[in-house]
C-alpha cells in the first residue's frame, strides 16, 4: 500500500491551483493584449494619416488625404480590427467603449480596468512609432503626433459638447450592433467603423475628433504644451458621453446582457 506524504498531497494541490490559475491568466492576457494590438493599429493607422498624409485637412491636397482620408483611415483601422481581434477581445479598442460595455452590465469591473490599461499602453506604443518616424525623416502633414485639441475659431465648451455627443452617437451604435439578441452580427464592424468615419468628417474641425482617451492620450504625451493641458477634455468628455449611451441603450433596450 501506498503512503502518501502530507507534504506532497499540498504540493500537488498547490500545482494544480497554480496551473488554473496559469491557463486564466493566460486567457485574459490575450484579450488584454489584443486590445493592445488593435489600439496601437488605430493610433499608427488613424493618426499616421494625419501626421504623414493629411496636409491641409480640410481639402485634399496634392499627395495628401485631407480630412475625408483620415476619417476613413480611422474607421477602416476600425473595421480592420473588427475582423482581426472582434473573437479574442470584442475589439473595443476604445476606453469610452469598454465604460459604455461595462455600464450596459457585458463585462466586469476588473476586465474593464484592464481593457483600459492596454489600450492606453498600446495608443503609447502607436505614438511612439509615429514620433520615431518623424524624428528619422520629418512629415507632411498639419500635425507631427495627431494630437487633439480645441482647433482655432472654436471654443472649449463647443469642443466639450462636441465629444460629449459624438461619442455618445458612437458608444450607442457599438452596443446596438453588438447586441447578442439583436445585433448586426457580422456587419457589425463595418457599422461601426463606418460611423466613425462619419464621426470625424463632422468633428476634426472642432478637435480633431477623439471619443477615444487613449487615441487622445497616446498622442498628447509626445506631443505636450496645450496637447496636454487639454487632455482632460478627451477624457472626461468621451467617458460622459459613453456614460450617457449606455444609460440611453439601457432605456431603449431594458434586457441586461451578460
Amino acid at each position: 500500500m501506498k503512503i502518501l506524504h502530507p507534504f506532497s498531497t499540498v504540493f500537488d494541490t498547490y500545482k494544480n491551483q497554480f496551473y488554473y490559475l496559469i491557463i486564466y491568466l493566460n486567457k485574459k492576457m490575450k484579450k488584454y493584449l489584443a486590445e493592445m494590438v488593435g489600439t496601437m493599429v488605430l493610433v499608427l493607422m488613424g493618426c499616421g494619416s494625419a501626421v504623414f498624409a493629411g496636409h491641409a485637412v480640410g481639402a485634399v491636397a496634392a499627395g495628401g488625404v485631407g480630412t475625408l482620408g483620415v476619417a476613413f483611415a480611422f474607421g477602416l483601422s476600425v473595421v480592420a480590427m473588427a475582423y482581426t481581434i472582434g473573437n479574442i477581445s470584442g475589439c473595443h479598442i476604445n476606453p469610452a467603449i469598454t465604460l459604455g460595455v461595462f455600464l450596459s452590465g457585458r463585462m466586469s469591473g476588473k476586465d474593464a480596468g484592464m481593457y483600459m490599461v492596454f489600450q492606453v499602453i498600446g495608443a503609447i506604443i502607436g505614438s511612439a512609432i509615429i514620433f520615431a518616424l518623424v524624428q528619422a525623416g520629418g512629415h507632411a502633414g498639419p500635425t507631427a503626433t495627431g494630437a487633439n485639441g480645441i482647433q482655432p475659431g472654436i471654443s472649449m465648451v463647443e469642443g466639450i459638447i462636441a465629444e460629449i455627443v459624438f461619442t455618445f452617437i458612437f458608444v450607442l451604435v457599438v452596443l446596438g450592433t453588438t447586441d447578442s439578441k439583436k445585433g448586426a452580427g457580422n456587419f457589425a464592424g463595418l457599422a461601426i467603423g463606418l460611423t466613425l468615419v462619419l464621426v470625424h468628417i463632422v468633428c476634426i474641425p472642432i478637435t480633431g475628433t477623439s471619443v477615444n482617451p487613449a487615441r487622445s492620450i497616446g498622442p498628447a504625451i509626445f506631443e505636450g504644451g496645450a496637447a496636454l493641458s487639454q487632455l482632460w477634455i478627451f477624457i472626461v468628455a468621451p467617458f460622459v458621453g459613453a456614460a450617457l449611451s449606455a444609460v440611453c441603450w439601457k432605456a431603449i433596450n431594458p434586457v441586461t446582457e451578460k
